[in-house]
């Protein structure tokens, strides 16, 4: 059915696009913020994703639209959409159901990923091209928190939502990969998979959805930062 990958991106944000009005969560009220932090990672992996579709990846024609707009399938475009949002939703939950302790040794890890973008240009020109870019992203991960200052590896919440997308990608991931919506050429990745899912494709969407969470609390942090402080509220 090639509307399949259209109804699957829906799948994904019926439940965040539902619970958004959540009293607690109230996260319509970060509607705008979301799409202000989504737009330059969308905007990166997107040119990626049109640059090494037929060569690294494909999709199914089978199961997805004749819609193509830079050689991607309307339902790929939608996924760079509905999976942020959704998985800001989640981070957003575990910031108003669980607590977020605080890790200062955890924080050097920034510093320990800046070490994956040499290591992935050297792992793209051996060949296994998937897999060095996304070791260049997991680098470009560290360099941006260091850049933004939010010190994202120092929060627990962090691997509570990181454990949260390697469950949701085994789901879903593991569904486009074993239908397959998705097929890849093998010989630029290093062959290793979880159930059907290629391990590049966890990383890939680590970096993605880590690149949305500090712009998210980077815009955030900047809007506090502007509101005005009211007469009677000051320390």
């Amino acid at each position: 059915m090639k509307t399949e990958y259209l109804l699957f991106n829906l799948i994904i944000i019926l439940g965040p696009l539902l619970y958004s009005f959540d009293r607690r969560v109230t996260f319509v009220n970060q509607w705008w913020n979301v799409a202000r932090s989504v737009i330059i990672p969308m905007a990166v992996f997107i040119l990626w994703d049109a640059l090494v579709t037929g060569r690294h990846w494909w999709f199914n024609p089978h199961y997805t639209s004749e819609i193509r707009l830079l050689n991607l399938p309307l339902g790929e475009w939608l996924f760079f959409i509905t999976v942020p949002f959704a998985c800001l939703f989640v981070w957003e939950c575990l910031a108003a159901y669980l607590p977020d302790p605080q890790l200062p040794r955890a924080g050097q890890i920034s510093k320990w990923l800046l070490l994956a973008a040499p290591a992935g240009i050297l792992v793209f020109a051996a060949g296994k091209e998937y897999t060095g870019l996304v070791l260049i992203a997991m680098g470009g991960v560290g360099a941006l928190d260091l850049l933004l200052g939010q010190s994202l590896f120092a929060r627990g919440r962090t691997y509570m939502f990181l454990g949260t997308v390697t469950l949701q990608t085994l789901i879903f991931n593991g569904y486009l990969t074993a239908r397959p919506v998705v097929l890849y050429g093998e010989s630029y990745q290093l062959g290793f998979r979880i159930l059907s899912i290629p391990i590049e494709d966890f990383f890939y969407g680590f970096s993605y959805l880590l690149f949305c969470v500090l712009l998210f609390e980077f815009v955030k942090a900047s809007q506090s930062a502007n509101q005005p402080v009211i007469e009677g509220q000051r320390a």
